[in-house]
């Protein structure tokens, strides 16, 4: 969330950003602006009205102390309770403008960096790396590969659950195992921290990194305990540090979190989602960083290099985009998507997303750290995919398929105990 004061400092600055994002409610900024000017002629007020009580509470202290004024203390009492009451009257104003202010500011999203385009530009392609090859001439699409060699089944997936769901199996759900462990490992060993995280979140989790209220229709809701099935990791583990003041050396903090996510957006109909292309459920590793703001820049180089290794090692051909504004979540400043090509259904899937959220979600996690100096500023936060399963999968398959086999890569051979599926 954004602060009141930094959006009073740099009004045309936001406005800028939101453009950016094609934003259309730009008019909540002023409504905003009014609002937390109204706030604070009634925080004044309210101040001077506790001002007054205090000086009562001591007059009558000292009247006691010197002498007993049955008329003086009666006078003094009385004011204090008209005071009182006026002050419970001004309190009930200043909730009413707070939550009125807090809702405006809820659906105010994070102002895009500078290097971010605006809408009517195309994502910017940054690199591409890795050979697009295939071994045979028409090779086949992994739904097909999962029938041919009994790898997944959709079908069941529906069966048990419905539409958007899908069963591993055999060789398939040791794979999806294997590539889990290989990219925790390779997180591990790049100092992040493993965590094991609940699938279920409160109403305040949620809120507190800007998937609620924003994608709050997107994610499943368990209304009998009030309950959130995670759309990502990222959202338990960035609340494992909410309502915390840490100090500047306990940054950067990184850590690595394996969840099932569970989204209902599935899209639109056809090849764009058949297969493991998009589901209600799916397997994820996340990489998260904590960090000054003077460092995060840094980090978010440090996050994209890493998830470029990963796929490097993997010998996939893929690609890194900046998004443009109106493609940026919406606790997002600046997000970078990795993609892979799909030899057999000819194009790129988005494999990972990472983003640097600036101070927006530790706004909203009260999530500070204190300076050398001994000041408490808010610090900045990062995520990241590291990897997302179903299209990593998705892709091994198509593009080491031969006829009769599929090769696996050889540094998921010491996982998966064997180096093809025949």
């Amino acid at each position: 969330m954004l602060q009141t004061s930094f959006i009073r400092k740099n009004k045309e600055k936001v406005l800028l950003g939101l453009e950016k994002r094609n934003f259309k409610k730009l008019h909540l900024i002023n409504e905003i602006l009014i609002l937390d000017e109204k706030k604070k002629i009634i925080q004044n007020i309210l101040n001077k009205i506790l001002e007054k009580e205090n000086l009562i509470s001591k007059k009558v202290g000292h009247i006691l102390s010197l002498c007993y004024d049955d008329y003086k203390i009666k006078y003094l009492k009385e004011k204090s309770f008209f005071l009182k009451k006026k002050r419970k009257n001004i309190n009930i104003r200043l909730e009413k403008i707070s939550q009125v202010l807090e809702k405006k500011l809820n659906q105010i999203p994070n102002i895009p960096d500078e290097k971010v385009k605006k809408n009517s530009e195309k994502n910017n392609i940054l690199f591409q790396e890795g050979k697009i090859h295939c071994s045979i001439k028409d090779p086949l699409p992994h739904w097909e590969l999962s029938k041919k060699f009994r790898l997944f089944d959709s079908n069941l997936g529906t069966k048990i659950c419905g539409s958007g769901f899908t069963v591993y199996m055999g060789k398939g759900a040791k794979l999806q195992r294997s590539l889990i462990r290989y990219f925790l490992d390779q997180n591990i060993q790049a100092s992040y921290t493993e965590y094991s995280l609940p699938y279920l979140i409160n109403e305040k989790s949620g809120y507190s990194t800007g998937q609620i209220p924003d994608k709050e229709n997107q994610m499943y809701f368990v209304e009998k305990d009030n309950f959130y099935l995670i759309p990502t990791g990222e959202i338990p583990i960035m609340n494992c540090y909410r309502d915390r003041i840490l100090t500047d050396l306990d940054l950067p903090i990184k850590a690595t979190t394996y969840t099932s996510c569970f989204r209902r957006e599935a899209g639109s109909y056809g090849t764009k989602v058949r297969g493991l292309n998009r589901l209600h459920q799916f397997e994820k590793v996340e990489i998260i960083q904590i960090t000054t703001p003077s460092l995060s820049s840094y980090s978010l180089e440090t996050m994209i290099l890493h998830v470029k290794n990963i796929l490097k090692s993997l010998n996939l051909p893929f690609r890194l985009i900046r998004l443009n504004g109106p493609d940026l979540g919406f606790s997002s400043s600046i997000t970078y998507d990795f993609e892979v090509y799909s030899i057999a259904q000819k194009k790129w899937l988005e494999v990972s997303s990472i983003s640097n959220c600036t101070n927006f979600q530790s706004n909203r996690l009260h999530l500070k750290y204190k300076t050398p100096t001994g000041n408490i500023e808010l610090c900045h936060t990062l995520n990241g995919s590291a990897l997302a399963l179903p299209r990593v999968i998705a892709v091994l398959l198509e593009n080491n398929q031969t006829e009769n086999r599929i090769n696996i890569p050889k540094v998921l051979v010491p996982y998966t105990e064997f180096d093809h599926i025949k």
